[in-house]
């Protein structure tokens, strides 16, 4: 699929209002060796647009991981749920830090299938979590 251009300003605006911090995992810009990507929630194959709303920051973890997704099945419910909107939802209503901050847990149906789907706790990001807690980058202070 050919990629569509989005405008630099724009871009610099979704960076600023994501407070350069991916909208799934929460890893900010600044420790990264990766720029984080601007993601559409709605993707392009299924219908979404270019337009502020439909923009995001993510890192290339959880943008790969996220693909073209957009619901998945959650099995404590038994019905389809959407991934996690970092536009429109609230972080911390949906998720919570274990209590050494190096596990995302999903609090709600939204958050259960998003960390599952995105696989937010794979090993090497729970590693990258405790250096970074070691060197008191993290968890994010909003």
């Amino acid at each position: 699929m050919k990629r569509i251009h989005i405008p630099e300003k724009l871009k610099e605006k979704v960076r600023q209002t994501a407070k350069h911090r991916c909208g799934f995992c929460l890893f900010l810009q600044k420790y990264l060796p990766n720029m984080l990507r601007i993601d559409h929630i709605q993707p392009i194959s299924k219908g979404g647009t270019n337009v502020e709303e439909n923009l995001w920051l993510l890192c290339e973890t959880c943008n790969g991981a996220k693909s073209d997704k957009t619901e998945a099945f959650d099995t404590e419910t038994n019905t389809m749920v959407p991934l996690f909107n970092p536009r429109t939802q609230i972080w911390d209503e949906h998720f919570e830090w274990s209590d050494d901050y190096t596990s995302i847990i999903g609090k709600t149906p939204v958050g259960r299938i998003t960390v599952a789907e995105l696989n937010l706790n794979k090993t090497r990001l729970v590693i990258v979590r405790q250096e970074w807690v070691l060197a008191k980058w993290h968890p994010p202070k909003d």
